[in-house]
């Protein structure tokens, strides 16, 4: 079951364990282009038209090589309009875009369970460092909202990938703060 107003609605006693990926899977579309769950999340993102900016800031970072890896992901995938709003400085590329990266793949199903169990507020770590946390906006929306109190609406749930799961928001999240060391959850 996906969440988010398009997509349909979900409550928190909805939620269960999440289904393992196997090729009966059918992702949502993005930008009319099919995402195929046997594709790694580069190769996902760079088929979505909705996210060119991104896929060419992730490669120009340095950051795509680790999303074609076998590891496990979730990105918080801001739309080429949302990454037109952020920030766009080259000397803290690398350190934004991981900042959009949670290591662990975190379905909407994930995200509701940690919401639920932290009380509301899921905080999870970045693999910048930093925290993002996950709450309810209404009984079927889930927004991120990053250290600057900016919040991203989930706008395309569950775009399951071989190593991970995108989610597509609306607002291009970013650190605050000075760099911080990579985490390594």
């Amino acid at each position: 079951m996906m969440i988010g107003g398009a997509l349909g609605a979900v409550s928190h006693s909805d939620v269960k364990a999440a289904p393992e990926i196997n090729s009966e899977i059918m992702n949502p579309m993005i930008g009319g282009q099919a995402m195929l769950p046997d594709r790694d999340i580069m190769e996902n993102m760079a088929a979505s038209p909705m996210h060119s900016t991104l896929a060419a800031a992730l490669k120009d970072s340095g950051v795509a090589a680790a999303l074609k890896t076998n590891g496990q992901f979730t990105v918080f995938a801001p739309t080429n309009a949302a990454m037109a709003q952020g920030t766009q400085n080259k000397s803290t590329l690398a350190r934004r875009m991981s900042y959009l990266i949670v290591p662990g793949k975190y379905d909407s199903q994930a995200l509701l369970r940690l919401i639920n169990e932290a009380g509301g507020d899921a905080r999870m770590r970045t693999a910048e460092g930093g925290i993002l946390v996950a709450r309810m906006n209404g009984p079927t929306n889930i927004v991120v909202m990053d250290e600057k109190g900016n919040t991203a609406d989930i706008a395309i749930y569950d775009v399951r990938d071989k190593n991970g799961i995108i989610h597509v928001v609306d607002r291009a999240l970013e650190p605050s703060g000075i760099a911080r060391q990579v985490a390594s959850n």
